[in-house]
């Protein structure tokens, strides 16, 4: 064998020979992708899919997966994961809004959820012991799969959704302590002293969690994303995960709670959007894997030979959970429908049950105290109920809702938990608009109406929300706008509309049926992001519904009849036409017939509007330099932000950023691109009508530096990101290196930035992590640890190889093409 082949590995070498647990990886991922795409086309939930494809592919089934400890591995993983990315998404400041929930709510649904058992069992004649060991297995929620369920359904930030959010951290709160009583119950038991010494180790290592998130964690992923490798910050996010759960872990905490703990670190980070989209695709890989593991654990001949038994353990637990739940939610003041919606949501079993459950068999313990056909009764169950939970929470909301339609009707206004403020405290309103939460689009949406003279209302559950409106000298009112009561309050029988510009659409489809059934006569606008939304938010009452994703479609359809010389009357009409019926003729078939039409004459198409970009050639000169008459071209109109000059004078100098509309001949234009083309370093390239320009006289430009166009973009961003570019001072970098490092040093302008952040997501309302200037042309863009990297693409899109830093105290410069520092 030559020596080389003696570093490669066995599998490479010995080609034909495929180890076993490969082939047990492959079934378990073709199976979940399979049979989930199965129950994704018959409208079932992917999750549903994963669960049949490991009843079906596991050790009880076909049997083609037989390594439990492997896949159980890859579960615990996925549970990590999950939990993770729930932390991400949460923050400190929502964990502060439902801390009563957490320890009123959940330490209620416990004990009544294991009393419950308790009470059920014992008539039976089972023991003690037994029964309580039990109704801690069923007092527990599967937390995996709710807040998978709530992601999916977009109600993580709904009533019901916030509620089981609630009671599921108390309960995996609660484990450290099950966990702890459980060899108490067998006998073999610590004392009541080392249970609280352990209880005090775990609530110190969380306050240190919470205590870190707060101030040293974002210092330390801002250091770690100055590197500008996503891979380094991808491995310092899974470090961080991971590192944080296992030693949670060592202090008695669940590995499940600490991920979710080091989630929260992350989130108090301006970086945990970009962490959280690198970590996503590992979350679903893993995630899946837990719920096909899950699976696995059914027996699909003890369920059909105990059928009876095991009905009898799923009608007991849904019995059980439904009641205790719902009681508990009640007995914190929420309404009917939001206690009816999580009591369902919340019916199934835990998968940390099955922990406990483990923990308690060597030590005699089983469910019901029946042995061997108690833990296979008690799997049977949870795997039945987990299957069964969309279904469940899908029927939990409809009756949620129909319960809440009724009490409309009736007139009854569901009592409201203490977070709502008095009707005293507000002034009476009436013709006013109401704004429906507090978001990035209801801020600027106060802010344009507080100056206009329009009178309004803000309805928001956020603390910080309100608070920040409140500073603002904003009326607010401190509700849940999904709740009769708060409307109400409102006043939405006197307001003129309606607006909610940030929920999620399940969230305005609530809010806009609960308006429309208190207020038949007032407007409701709902905006959105996709096209799909449209249809159903209408079906509910919504007069208008503003898509983001077609309202991009008319800005570019209103530029397009701009440039073609379409009077500003008749464009505004069009657009109208295009907003009737609820974008209908956007999503319509081509086949459909034209939208508006249009009556073009040759005056539309002989003309072009033109912006003088940074470093075209024509910036720094007059009119008259360019010889435009000679090429039969004339200048009809000029603009620099609000002067405008219909037949600008011969002398009329031009600056990046004005702009002109010249009317001639397509062919005529073609031959004065170099003209206005971006970074041509100031020197017209004269081609075809360089002879035009010598027989009027115009000499050949001299080579020109201009800076950049000073462009308001500051006010599509958060005053976090405002504070960080500096447009007012020019930027004269001096190289470090000669040419024999980089041959690009010529390309060097003195420029100012041209935003005050990314320029192009800033456009897309997105988010950046550092940001870079061109050295050529002034172009702001985000750097390669940005989820876009525009400063990158914008190098390959003019051939601007050169860039410097524009982080506070850095001064150095990097170049594209080269690859080296430049300074």
């Amino acid at each position: 064998m030559p020596v080389a082949a003696s570093f490669l590995p066995a599998t490479v070498i010995a080609s034909t020979t495929i180890p076993p647990y490969f082939v047990q990886v492959a079934a378990l991922l073709v199976a979940a992708a399979a049979i989930a795409y199965l129950a994704y086309r018959v409208g079932l939930v992917p999750i549903v899919g994963f669960l049949i494809a490991g009843v079906l592919i596991g050790p009880y089934g076909i049997g083609i997966v037989r390594d439990r400890a492997m896949v159980d591995a890859a579960a615990e993983i996925g549970v990590v994961l999950l939990l993770f990315t729930i932390g991400i998404e949460f923050s400190l400041e929502k964990l502060a809004r439902i801390q009563r929930l957490i320890f009123m709510g959940g330490g209620l649904q416990v004990g009544l959820a294991t009393i419950g058992t308790m009470l059920v069992l014992l008539p039976f004649g089972v023991e003690w012991r037994a029964a309580l060991f039990t109704g801690l297995l069923v007092a527990l929620s599967s937390t995996a799969i709710v807040l998978k369920l709530l992601g999916t359904r977009g109600e993580t930030n709904s009533a019901h959704g916030q509620v089981g959010l609630g009671l599921l951290i108390f309960q995996d709160l609660a484990i450290i302590l099950m966990v702890m009583l459980v060899p108490a119950l067998a006998g073999r038991g610590s004392g009541a002293w080392d249970i609280v010494i352990a209880l005090a180790k775990a609530a110190a290592i969380i306050a240190i969690v919470l205590l870190v998130a707060r101030r040293i964690m974002p210092h330390v992923l801002e250091s770690v994303a100055r590197a500008c490798s996503p891979e380094i910050f991808l491995l310092t996010v899974i470090a961080l995960c991971f590192g944080t759960a296992y030693l949670t872990n060592l202090a008695g905490v669940s590995l499940s709670l600490g991920a979710f703990l080091a989630g929260l670190l992350v989130s108090e980070s301006r970086f945990s959007s970009y962490a959280l989209g690198e970590i996503l695709p590992l979350q679903v890989l893993f995630s899946a894997t837990f719920f096909v593991s899950v699976g696995m654990l059914l027996d699909l001949g003890f369920l059909v030979s105990h059928l009876p038994l095991v009905i009898g353990a799923i009608a007991i637990v849904l019995v059980v959970k439904v009641a205790t739940t719902a009681a508990s939610v009640r007995a914190l003041g929420h309404p009917l429908p939001v206690a009816t919606a999580a009591a369902l949501m919340l019916a199934q079993v835990g998968e940390f049950s099955f922990v406990l459950e483990r923990t308690g068999r060597p030590l005699g313990l089983t469910p019901a105290g029946l042995g061997e056909s108690g833990s296979q009764t008690f799997i049977a169950a949870t795997v039945v109920l987990m299957v069964a939970t969309p279904f469940l929470t899908a029927f939990g909301a409809r009756s949620a809702e129909k319960i809440e339609r009724k009490l409309a009707v009736a007139g009854h206004a569901p009592a409201e938990p203490e977070d709502l403020q008095a009707a005293s405290d507000l002034p009476e309103f009436e013709n006013h608009v109401i704004v429906a939460g507090y978001g990035e689009a209801a801020r600027r949406l106060t802010r344009v109406l507080h100056g206009s003279g329009v009178p309004f209302l803000v309805t928001t559950l956020s603390p910080g929300g309100a608070l920040e409106a409140e500073a603002d000298g904003l009326p607010v009112l401190r509700g849940d706008s999904t709740r009769q009561r708060t409307l109400m309050l409102a006043g939405i029988e006197r307001a003129k509309m309606l607006v909610i510009p940030d929920d999620d659409p399940e969230t305005a489809h609530r809010i806009a049926q609960l308006a429309r059934s208190i207020a038949p006569t007032v407007r409701i606008v709902v905006r959105t992001r996709r096209m799909a939304e449209v249809g159903p938010l209408a079906e509910e009452g919504v007069d208008l519904v503003v898509a983001e994703e077609l309202e991009g479609i008319i800005t570019l359809f209103r530029e397009v009849l701009k440039d073609f010389q379409i009077p500003p009357a008749e464009i505004a009409a069009h657009e109208d036409t295009v907003r009737r019926g609820g974008y209908a003729v956007l999503r319509g078939a081509i086949a459909d017939g034209p939208v508006v039409h249009c009556d073009l004459d040759q005056h539309c198409f002989d003309s072009r509007t033109i912006v003088i970009h940074p470093g075209a050639a024509a910036a720094g000169r007059p009119l008259e330099a360019l010889g435009l008459e000679a090429l039969g071209i004339r200048a009809a109109r000029w603009r620099r932000g609000s002067e405008r000059i219909e037949g600008p004078p011969p002398a009329t100098m031009l600056r990046a950023g004005d702009e002109l509309v010249l009317e001639g001949a397509a062919s005529a234009f073609a031959q004065t691109s170099s003209w206005f083309r971006s970074g041509s370093n100031g020197t017209a390239v004269v081609e075809a009508p360089a002879v035009a320009a010598i027989a009027t006289g115009v000499a050949r430009p001299a080579p020109v530096a201009e800076p950049a166009v000073h462009r308001d973009d500051a006010k599509v961003m958060s005053s976090s990101q405002r504070s960080g570019v500096d447009m007012e001072t020019t930027i004269r970098f001096v190289p470090k290196v000669g040419p024999e490092a980089c041959a690009h040093l010529d390309m060097i302008r003195p420029v100012r930035p041209a935003a005050r952040g990314c320029e192009e997501c800033l456009l897309l309302g997105d988010t950046w992590v550092h940001l870079r200037v061109c050295l050529t042309c002034g172009h702001v863009g985000c750097c390669d640890s940005s989820p876009n990297r525009h400063a990158r693409a914008h190098w390959r899109k003019s051939s601007h190889p050169l860039m410097r830093s524009l982080e506070p105290g850095e001064t150095w410069g990097w170049c594209f093409v080269d690859e080296t520092a430049i300074g």
